[in-house]
């Protein structure tokens, strides 16, 4: 755009309000859009959603004139029900916890680069949909997940029991999608007995593209936070298009694709239900009705000291052997539960079962689980497996995704270090992440 008139005097902002169908004039070019909030970091920028549905940043400068088209029913900031962090919203509230991730990711104008914001509030103010819902927004993390550890997880448990306590009726949690999986198994096991729904969302794409999931899976969340449902569940995108959301169950879902809107699948169970604009529709007969009078439990004890390694072909039995170090190992075999244990005696392979097998008997639980992601490990089939239930692996009939397995070993030897009561545990169903039958129509 070219540099404002000289001498021209911008029409002063402040006539236009978030929310409003705007002209911006610089100079002789103009663009039409929906004026958004000001951004926290990039103070200099007025920002406009276009009708293609992406943002653009126009240095205010070099503006001349905004000139109000249509006004919007509710202003994207004035009229809205968010709260600052110390603040009490209105009851009943969804609380809104930013715990990072793309979602929450916006274009710097200054520099092209995408940064994250510093509170959800700047993205409950920039979409429309969510302006029906009363929201208490606050910030607990601005991270990438892949940087999150147990540490995260643990005062995510505490904060989202403290919102509870305080009266929310659901809650919603902004979190990057790459380990979301490994957070929602987390929250299952060190929050249980919910009331209400918690509901952790994230995107594929950063809210400011034209092709980004941020507002129909932010939407979809909070619909599914006032829903008659209880539990800890994953909102993504149930396709490719726009026109419905999935809730998975925290302990049963996985992501399946690096880029793709439809990334997360429920896995060896149905999804809970499915979010179609203002309605959920339940989908698996295992989705709890909310229940206000439940007296739910926060423990977040954890034992960080746990490995897990993917069992690969002519892998070293040292490799085995260095995981005696750790309290608990989560070993992610091969189809039905495989390990290389090279019963036949072939000269050009190698074996890990004498190595397995000491670091059972030196107190070292250690549970299996599969590559193939969907199905259930069964250790009975063929000989080559059996000898590790000799050998004291468990996991047996067992159908957690290796990413669940992991959290929940943590979990349990936060509580337990007896073997028969770690596995006990481990291969108990605790809060749904062992289905007691498979169905095939969830594949």
């Amino acid at each position: 755009m070219p540099k404002a008139r000289k001498g021209a005097v911008p029409k002063a902002a402040g006539a236009a309000q978030p929310g409003d169908l705007v002209r911006v004039s610089c100079g002789a070019e103009e663009c039409e859009g929906v004026l958004l909030p000001a951004s926290e970091k990039d103070t200099d920028f007025t920002t406009v959603k276009m009708s293609s549905g992406y943002n653009i940043g126009i240095k205010k400068e070099r503006i001349t004139a905004i000139e109000v088209l249509e006004r919007s029913s509710a202003s994207l900031v004035g009229n809205r029900k968010t709260v600052d962090d110390e603040m009490k919203a209105a009851k009943p509230f969804i609380s809104l916890i930013g715990c990072g991730g793309t979602i929450v990711n916006k274009i710097d104008y200054r520099t092209g680069a995408v940064y994250p914001t510093t509170s959800p509030r700047e993205l409950v103010a920039s979409l429309p949909s969510l302006s029906r819902f009363n929201i208490k927004a606050s910030t607990l993390f601005s991270i990438a997940s892949e940087d999150m550890a147990s540490f995260h997880w643990i005062e995510m448990a505490k904060k989202v029991a403290g919102e509870i306590n305080d009266g929310a009726e659901g809650v919603v949690l902004t979190h990057g999608t790459d380990i979301m999986h490994y957070t929602s198994a987390a929250l299952s096991f060190m929050i249980q007995g919910l009331p209400c729904p918690v509901v952790l969302t994230g995107s594929q794409r950063s809210s400011d593209r034209g092709s980004s999931d941020a507002e129909a899976n932010i939407h979809s969340a909070m619909v599914a936070a006032k829903s008659d449902l209880s539990g800890v569940f994953i909102c993504m995108h149930e396709n490719m298009n726009d026109d419905a959301c999935v809730l998975h169950f925290g302990t049963k879902v996985r992501k399946m694709h690096t880029s793709r809107r439809d990334a997360f699948h429920s896995v060896s169970s149905l999804p809970a239900a499915r979010v179609l604009a203002e309605k959920v529709e339940r989908v698996s007969e295992r989705a709890m009705a909310r229940n206000p009078a439940a007296n739910f439990t926060l423990d977040t004890k954890m034992n960080n000291d746990v490995a897990m390694r993917y069992i690969y072909p002519g892998m070293k039995p040292q490799e085995i052997s260095s995981l005696s170090k750790h309290d608990g190992v989560v070993l992610v075999g091969f189809g039905l539960g495989h390990l290389p244990v090279n019963l036949a005696k072939n000269p050009n392979s190698a074996s890990i079962l004498t190595e397995v097998k000491a670091l059972v008997d030196s107190g070292v639980p250690v549970f299996l689980a599969s590559q193939t992601i969907y199905g259930r490990v069964d250790m009975n089939v063929y000989t080559n497996q059996r000898v590790l239930l000799e050998a004291g692996v468990m996991g047996n009939l067992c159908d957690m995704t290796p990413e669940t397995a992991y959290v929940k070993m943590m979990w349990v030897l936060g509580h337990e270090k007896k073997m028969p009561k770690v596995k006990e545990l481990m291969e108990k169903s605790l809060v749904g992440e062992i289905t007691e039958r498979s169905d095939i129509a969830d594949y």
